[in-house]
């Protein structure tokens, strides 16, 4: 090889690396969970997610049960929608119990408050909250749910942070998804557990019986 060549093919190698560090300084940290892809939030018809029967299907009882949410207990409904599981936790836990309604939709606060007021449930709160932060009271939850929510979580990791400041000792975090690729309404469980991890939280208990309502899991979370 003459050296003309030796120099241009040394320069050509030097601009392909400097291109790909380019590239990877300016990529998605895809291993930190923070910019995967994600679903759109609904913004439709609130009253799709009370479908009759669907207390059976989820088997939403036994979610509760799991989840230790009982008389008296203060639970928190990341990504409340239109209150469905809002409502049937707030009976569950009773007049001395409380429920948080965390929502990113204006609507569907107004929603939620309009609801409750209605159904006379008192102890029912609303929170607009945000993509990386629910605005929960610091040590105050026993037990939260994300119910068909995880997949249009835009800052995942960042969420499950500041979450964990809001719960009390042997507090539980349930999540309820299908799997599917972040934006077409699901993701990977593998995904969900690695950004956990990545959060500070351990699996506890994984189940499947939430099928029933087309959902492949509920996967059952404590601070590490």
């Amino acid at each position: 090889m003459t050296l003309k060549r030796f120099v241009l093919a040394l320069l050509i190698a030097c601009a392909l690396s400097f291109s790909s560090a380019q590239d990877a300084a300016q990529a998605p940290d895809a291993a930190s969970g923070e910019h995967r892809k994600t679903s759109e939030p609904y913004t439709g018809d609130l009253t799709i997610f009370d479908s009759p029967g669907r207390d059976e299907r989820l088997q939403i009882n036994r979610v509760m049960d799991i989840l230790g949410i009982t008389a008296g207990k203060t639970v928190a409904d990341v990504g409340a929608g239109s209150g469905w599981f809002t409502v049937r936790a707030a009976r569950r836990v009773g007049d001395g119990g409380t429920v948080y309604a965390v929502d990113i939709n204006p609507e569907s606060i107004r929603y939620i408050e309009d609801r409750a007021q209605k159904e006379k449930l008192h102890n029912v709160k609303t929170i607009l909250g945000k993509a990386d932060d629910p605005l929960l009271p610091a040590g105050a939850i026993d037990a939260v749910l994300l119910l068909k929510t995880y997949h249009e979580v835009a800052e995942p990791v960042g969420l499950l942070r500041n979450l964990r400041t809001a719960l009390r000792p042997g507090a539980k975090v349930g999540i309820i998804d299908r799997n599917g690729n972040g934006e077409d309404h699901g993701v990977g469980r593998e995904v969900v557990l690695r950004e956990a991890a990545q959060a500070g939280y351990r699996l506890r208990k994984q189940y499947d019986f939430v099928k029933g309502d087309k959902m492949d899991y509920f996967l059952v979370l404590v601070p590490q």
